[in-house]
């Protein structure tokens, strides 16, 4: 710009001696004006500030090709249909030892942790009080009864009326049923085993008192014991009373083998669930109520069924989907998904025998991108 200036006052202010012509003056201007413009654009190109850089040439190109992909060609095979599903050890039976009267402990006839027999005496309450009401009344019956005996033999001659006999007869039956009272409250001093089973730890000591709401101890049948677990709604009528499932204990290595001998009558509204219940022999009290375990439940084998590894499948908002390979690009297809192993999962719909299924790289994979394996099994 400064040489512009320069020139403009050399063109147009400048007077020389010699005068010049304004047609001279003007055609100076012009052609030095055209030199600096050539050379400006020339070696002084305008910078472009307007707009982004242009991306690389291969960003974005919907030919872009997918290479190190693995694929997976779906075949039909034999299905072992078995659930794998979660479930707790309960007790066949189990009671919390509680008293049904107040009163002192005079004895404890258990060992903690031991097994116990149905009927044998746990715990022993002090019962004088109801031993003297039954010794008064057994007085008072008898002195009742020979009155009763002498008023018959009174009556027999009409020597009584029939009212004071009877009254002589509802007083004995009176002090009968107080005894048997007294006898029953004695009776509930006595508390004992209801089944056979293991004892647990005792909350009480001789010479506590304890009325109805304190728990002594919890007994348990251990042998056999329960296993509750849970299937999901789709497999409810696949499921029998009787059928035989396995299970594992994280307390043992063993396998355990149960019987399911019944169902909860409604499915879980919210997990869709259905609860079942099995029996286990337990005779050395190996399994533990409360305890975790793995339950194998095993359906109807299948015979053809679809299955892909599980890696294949892409969760999406409403389902699951998975790539295949149709004439070299990759094809997103919804699917129904069933059984699950511990590698692979069923296919019960949208895909068909044959199709290439990709495994891998399933993260920069679109629709109709092109894409080349490196290994297919």
């Amino acid at each position: 710009m400064l040489y512009f200036h320069f020139i403009t006052y050399f063109c147009f202010f400048y007077h020389p001696h010699s005068k010049m012509k304004l047609v001279l003056r003007i055609g100076l201007f012009l052609t030095l004006f055209g030199i600096l413009a050539f050379l400006k654009f020339k070696y002084f190109p305008r910078e472009n500030t307007i707009g982004t850089p242009p991306a690389p040439a291969s960003a974005g190109k919907p030919n872009a090709v997918v290479t190190g992909v693995s694929g997976y060609i779906v075949k039909s095979e034999k299905l072992d249909n078995k659930i794998f599903s979660t479930g707790s050890i309960v007790a066949n039976e189990i009671v919390d030892i509680k008293p049904e009267l107040a009163g002192k402990i005079i004895a404890l006839n258990f060992s903690e942790g031991k097994p116990v027999k149905k009927g044998q005496m746990l715990i022993k309450l002090n019962d004088a009080d109801y031993q003297a009401q039954l010794d008064k009344s057994r007085a008072q019956l008898n002195v009742v009864q020979q009155t009763e005996i002498r008023l018959r033999k009174l009556l027999d001659i009409k020597g009584v009326s029939q009212d004071e006999y009877d009254a002589a007869v509802l007083q004995i039956n009176n002090i009968k049923a107080d005894m048997q009272y007294i006898q029953t409250q004695i009776d509930k001093t006595e508390i004992k085993a209801p089944f056979n089973g293991v004892i647990g730890l005792k909350n009480v000591s001789v010479g506590s008192y304890i009325n109805s709401l304190s728990q002594i101890a919890t007994i348990q049948m251990l042998n056999p014991v329960k296993i509750d677990f849970t299937i999901p709604e789709k497999y409810v009528n696949q499921v029998k009373i009787g059928e035989t499932l396995t299970f594992q204990s994280d307390a043992s290595t063993q396998n355990y083998f149960g019987k399911v001998y019944a169902t909860e009558n409604q499915i879980d509204p919210i997990a869709r669930t259905l609860k079942l219940r099995a029996t286990a022999e337990n005779p050395n009290f190996i399994l533990k109520p409360g305890a975790f375990v793995k339950v194998n439940f095993s359906l109807k084998e299948i015979d053809n069924a679809l299955m892909v590894p599980t890696e294949a499948i892409v969760p999406i908002l409403k389902g699951q989907q998975v790539y295949i390979s149709k004439n070299g690009k990759a094809q997103a297809l919804n699917v129904e998904v069933g059984v699950r192993t511990d590698t692979k999962i069923q296919i019960m719909n949208g895909v068909h025998a044959g199709d290439t299924i990709i495994t891998s790289g399933l993260m920069s994979i679109k629709p109709d991108m092109p894409v080349k394996f490196t290994k297919i099994l």
